[in-house]
């Protein structure tokens, strides 16, 4: 991840003003899952990872893309697009970004009760995030069809 500081000052001024521009999500009341050991997780990132078959995301896509459990990360390419996204560290490992195989670990250990059937990425950098609003109402339901308990997310 590019750090603010490390960027030209036009370039770190445009993103910031982009972040101050963001509308604010309201909040919904919490509700308590249960425990980890008993619960069904999945994972949903902004990593802009997909199935080679799948078609590549585009440039402030808002859909988003399916990644069955057990994917072979052979068949998985990213076709996020962004100067800020340094690929490199995704190039020696994918679980940096979409960290499958360290939920298959904590399900053999008994750390979670299990992995869900299907995982969700859409593309990051976008500015808007109002606009995920049908496609996350959609994620959600297919996460609720799956018995999902626990969605994690990890933005990139």
């Amino acid at each position: 991840m590019v750090r603010l500081s490390d960027l030209h000052d036009t370039e770190a001024d445009h993103l910031r003003a982009r972040a101050e521009a963001m509308p604010r999500l309201l909040l919904e009341r919490w509700i308590a899952p249960k425990p980890l050991g008993e619960s069904t997780v999945a994972l949903v990132s902004t990593c802009g990872m997909h199935r080679r078959d799948d078609p590549p995301f585009t440039p402030g896509a808002t859909d988003f893309r399916i990644l069955p459990r057990g994917v072979d990360w052979g068949d998985v390419i990213l076709s996020h697009i962004s100067v800020n996204f340094d690929r490199s560290g995704l190039a020696d490992d994918p679980n940096v970004a979409m960290p499958l195989d360290r939920l298959e670990e904590m399900a053999t250990a008994g750390e979670i009760g299990a992995v869900a059937p299907w995982h969700y990425t859409f593309m990051g950098a976008h500015p808007q995030p109002q606009m995920f609003e049908s496609a996350g109402s959609e994620v959600g339901r297919l996460l609720a069809a799956d018995g999902v308990d626990v969605a994690l997310l990890v933005p990139i």
